[in-house]
Formats: C-alpha cells, sequence, structure tokens
C-alpha cells in the first residue's frame, strides 16, 4: 500500500489530467459518493469491476433509489444475439459510466484493460460522463509498472473469475490509457483508502 505522500501526490497528478479526485474513507463513502454522482433518470452502465461489487455497486443499482435506466440489465435481459450486441455498442454512450481501473501511475495516467473492450469502450469520447472507483493499492510508480500490474495482476485475478463464470480463459485483448482528459466536469475517480 502507498504511504500517504504517494497518495496525495498521486491525487494531485491525476486532478492535473483535469481528473476529479474525490477521496473516500471507506467502501460506504464510495459508494455514497456515486449515489450523489448519479442523478435522477440517468442512463447508467458499467464494465465489471471487483472494486464496485466491493463496495457495493450492485446492491444500489438493484435498489434504484434515482429511477436510473441500467444499461446493463437491458443487454443480459436481451435474448437475441444481434440485439444484444448493439445495446452493448450503444452503452458505452451512456450518460454515465462506471468502472474501476486496473493500474493508476504516480504519474497520473489512468489504465485499464479487458478482453472484449466492453470495460474501456465508454473511456476515450463515447459517455457522457465516466465514474472510475479505485483502491489506492493501484498506484504504482511509472506507467510501465501500471502496464506491468496489468499482465502480471489484473489478468490472474480476472483469469480466475471467467473460468469461474464462463468456463474460458481471459486475456488482455483491449487497453486504454487516460493520460489527459479534454472535457471540463466529464471524468472523477473516487478513491478508497482499502486495497482491491
Amino acid at each position: 500500500m502507498p504511504d500517504a505522500k504517494t497518495i496525495g501526490k498521486t491525487a494531485a497528478a491525476v486532478s492535473s489530467r483535469n481528473v476529479r479526485v474525490i477521496h473516500a474513507g471507506t467502501g460506504s463513502e464510495a459508494l455514497a459518493t456515486i449515489r450523489d454522482l448519479l442523478p435522477e433518470s440517468a442512463d447508467v452502465m458499467n464494465g465489471y469491476s471487483t472494486t464496485l461489487l466491493e463496495v457495493g455497486y450492485d446492491r444500489l443499482l438493484a435498489e434504484n433509489p434515482k429511477n436510473w435506466r441500467n444499461c446493463h440489465a437491458a443487454i443480459t435481459a436481451e435474448d437475441d444475439t444481434e440485439k444484444r450486441h448493439a445495446l452493448r455498442r450503444r452503452s458505452v454512450t451512456a450518460d454515465y459510466f462506471l468502472s474501476g481501473v486496473q493500474a493508476i501511475a504516480e504519474s497520473g495516467k489512468l489504465v485499464g484493460c479487458d478482453k472484449s473492450g466492453s470495460r474501456v469502450g465508454a473511456w476515450p469520447h463515447g459517455a457522457g460522463r465516466l465514474i472510475f472507483v479505485s483502491g489506492v493499492n493501484k498506484i504504482v510508480p511509472t506507467l510501465d509498472a501500471a502496464l506491468a500490474r496489468c499482465r502480471e495482476h489484473a489478468l490472474p485475478l480476472e483469469n480466475q473469475q471467467t473460468l469461474r463464470a464462463y468456463g474460458v480463459p481471459s486475456a488482455i485483448g483491449k487497453m486504454m490509457i487516460l493520460e489527459e482528459e479534454r472535457i471540463d466536469g466529464r471524468t472523477t475517480l473516487i478513491t478508497d483508502r482499502r486495497g482491491y
């Protein structure tokens, strides 16, 4: 786990890239922040994220206190393969897209990866707003270390999850590095002092 000085330095570096940083002391605080950031009746979509599960986002989405339009539920409810793929493609343009990150370089660069791109497809431009949730344990010294963390730490964990859930191995098919957000107010990183 990084020390307080490293966390502060990294948060400042992320902020300098036009990404709002909100510190949450606990998973409950992170979840409350998510609830506050998502407005009434917004289209919301999320990429699979252990961090989002750990803070309880799946329960919040099921409770749906603000009448959100849950794009993920619409996708999983669709039986027709072609229609499901069309919904998945449209979901990256949701009003709000929530995701974890696989690594945060001390320089402020955020790194995400997955097999199909469903977790990172919204990052570059599609989604109206991005909300990332991450434990500070994902902070690493350099971009090279962030890329290595994706391959050496995140991928093995994801591989275990996909083997359990789908019976097939995972891989890194798509990788995204957020170096700078050009749209003011679009991207927020919620950090939790715990590690996930």
